[in-house]
């Protein structure tokens, strides 16, 4: 599977999730959102998110955080306490696997995360 971004042809694998992180930016991020049906348009919360995301990989040995880490981080990250109801509006597909494909991370294959 493919997807065009700015002239940039951006080669999927079979779940959707990008095969080449390094291609990623903000429009790529933008055009994976709206190819899925439940994602909604992308605000400043969702791209904090798919940075913090993004950052746990590249810069703490490819973590991909489950969702009580995520949950907890973000909270942080916000100052303000956030329930994981927070996280599946912004990311109803489950924000470690549905986050981490519009992040343009590698597929995880693992339950979502207490």
């Amino acid at each position: 599977m493919t997807l065009e971004v700015n002239g940039k042809t951006i080669e999927l694998d079979d779940h959707g999730n990008m095969t080449d992180p390094a291609q990623w930016d903000e429009a790529v991020a933008r055009a994976l959102a709206a190819a899925d049906e439940t994602m909604g348009e992308l605000t400043q919360e969702h791209l904090d998110v798919l940075n913090y995301l993004r950052d746990e990989y590249f810069n703490n040995n490819a973590n991909q955080p489950m969702e009580r880490a995520i949950n907890k981080d973000m909270g942080k990250i916000w100052g303000k306490k956030i329930s994981s109801k927070d996280l599946y509006k912004l990311f109803p597909g489950a924000p470690s696997k549905q986050g981490n494909r519009i992040a343009g991370l590698p597929y995880i294959a693992r339950k979502g995360g207490y």
